[in-house]
């Protein structure tokens, strides 16, 4: 098996679940050594009291073909992230691609109800939570990243910017969660060009994480049964592809086209020709925008 990303260094920050351990175990197939970051591990969990852990991830990481590393790190505490960023210096020398997918807001989030009728300690914190670990992540790792040309950052969020700017994303404290992290990418692609290194803003479809899964009562094996809840739920997609998506952006040697982009994992399956699990090509946000928001009867042909 090709494994373009042999010799690579990944900091996978918020890979404990969802999209970030699956990132972490694409990079990983693709041969990378990831250091997969989170709060919960199998000696206690985060305030998202799931049973995933950040171990679980780093042996998923290293049974695709790859070196996983575990380790605890709150992002919001700027002395874990240098403490993270100096071991793997110390241990790497190097880091060639940094994922900022840290979110953990789902518990706080209050979804469709207006500003005056939002908890602001939970609103708050779901914005710290969002935008804050990001920005403490990179402040401390970009410098190593930086150390010679090619580096990539992908801030993963939910909705390309073409989509965000025109929808209401669900409340003024996601909205502007997610907003956030879109225009983080393009500030830190004007801040690493000079130095050869590139920022792209990355964001699934409807992704099947393992909430979601037990949101719709499903698991993986049978998930189109969830379209008996929401006939829509069979454009979804699993963590995997946008895995793979980081994992080709990750290898392409002309990744810098993406600089400063705001981009959606089907768009790249496309350029990049890689699939979902399942083998097809899921184009979550082009489905969403021309049969959901455009009140169209649920119907995926075409889409994937």
């Amino acid at each position: 098996m090709t494994q373009p990303l042999t010799g690579k260094i990944a900091l996978v920050a918020g890979a404990t679940r969802g999209a970030g351990r699956q990132i972490a175990v694409q990079l990983g197939a693709a041969g990378a050594t990831v250091y997969a970051t989170g709060r919960s591990t199998r000696a206690g969990r985060s305030e998202m009291d799931r049973p995933e852990t950040i171990e679980e991830t780093a042996e998923l990481v290293s049974a695709a073909g790859g070196t996983g590393i575990a380790v605890q790190v709150d992002h919001l505490v700027p002395e874990q992230v240098r403490d993270l960023v100096a071991r793997i210096d110390a241990e790497q020398g190097q880091l060639d691609v940094l994922v900022n997918d840290i979110w953990g807001g789902d518990p706080l989030v209050t979804w469709e109800k207006p500003v005056w009728e939002q908890p602001l300690d939970a609103g708050f914190r779901t914005l710290r939570l969002a935008v804050d670990t990001h920005i403490i992540t990179s402040h401390f790792a970009l410098p190593l990243l930086i150390r010679k040309p090619g580096g990539l950052v992908v801030e993963m969020g939910d909705g390309t910017k073409a989509y965000n700017d025109k929808n209401y994303r669900l409340s003024v404290f996601y909205d502007l969660a997610k907003v956030s992290v879109n225009r983080l990418a393009f500030s830190q692609a004007h801040e690493l060009k000079p130095h050869g290194c590139t920022a792209v803003a990355l964001t699934p479809g409807w992704i099947r994480s393992e909430a979601m899964l037990e949101h719709f009562g499903v698991t993986e094996e049978n998930w189109r049964d969830g379209a008996a809840t929401d006939p829509n739920f069979l454009i979804s997609e699993t963590p995997a592809f946008v895995g793979r998506a980081v994992a080709a952006l990750a290898a392409d040697e002309e990744k810098a086209r993406w600089h400063g982009e705001s981009v959606d994992a089907g768009t790249l399956s496309k350029v990049y020709d890689f699939t979902d699990l399942d083998g097809s090509q899921p184009e979550g946000f082009r489905y969403i925008t021309e049969v959901v928001d455009a009140g169209k009867p649920a119907d995926v042909t075409g889409y994937r």
